[in-house]
């Protein structure tokens, strides 16, 4: 009967686990550029607009 070769399994789950890590740092950064991509379009058309019109009626209503 042949002998399980433990080194090649363990090698195998090494690679699989690395494998993994590699996808999900690229999923994140994947995120990440897209939402700072996104909030970089988005906060300063909003924030102008909507930031000056929220402190003129908060002053208002003081």
């Amino acid at each position: 009967m042949a002998k399980p070769n433990y080194q090649f399994e363990k090698r195998q789950r090494d690679l699989a686990k690395k494998q993994k890590q590699e996808e999900k740092r690229r999923e994140k950064l994947a995120n990440k550029a897209a939402n700072a991509n996104a909030a970089q379009a988005d906060v300063p058309e909003e924030g102008v607009l909507q930031g000056g019109d929220s402190q003129d009626t908060g002053t208002a209503l003081n």
